[in-house]
């Protein structure tokens, strides 16, 4: 059996101001691990889609920066 409440916001502002100290602290800290879970989970699929919408380097391209470094290497020891 399943029963459904439609309660406003200070509907409930009201009931969890009724709750003991203790289970307010409960409460808070279930929220906030489900919050961050799930904002974490979000943000990390937004992350990963953009780092493979990112530009990529051809062979030639990382050739190239592989002797541009070995270079800078050279001219910073000096």
């Amino acid at each position: 059996m399943e029963l459904t409440v439609n309660l406003e916001y200070e509907q409930i502002m009201r009931l969890v101001k009724q709750l003991p100290a203790n289970q307010i602290a409960k409460l808070k800290a279930e929220l906030d691990d489900s919050y961050l879970k799930v904002k974490s989970e979000a943000e990390m699929q937004e992350f990963r889609a953009f780092l493979l919408q990112g530009p990529v380097m051809s062979d030639e391209q990382y050739k190239e920066f592989k002797e541009n470094r070995a270079k800078f290497s050279v001219w910073r020891q000096k």
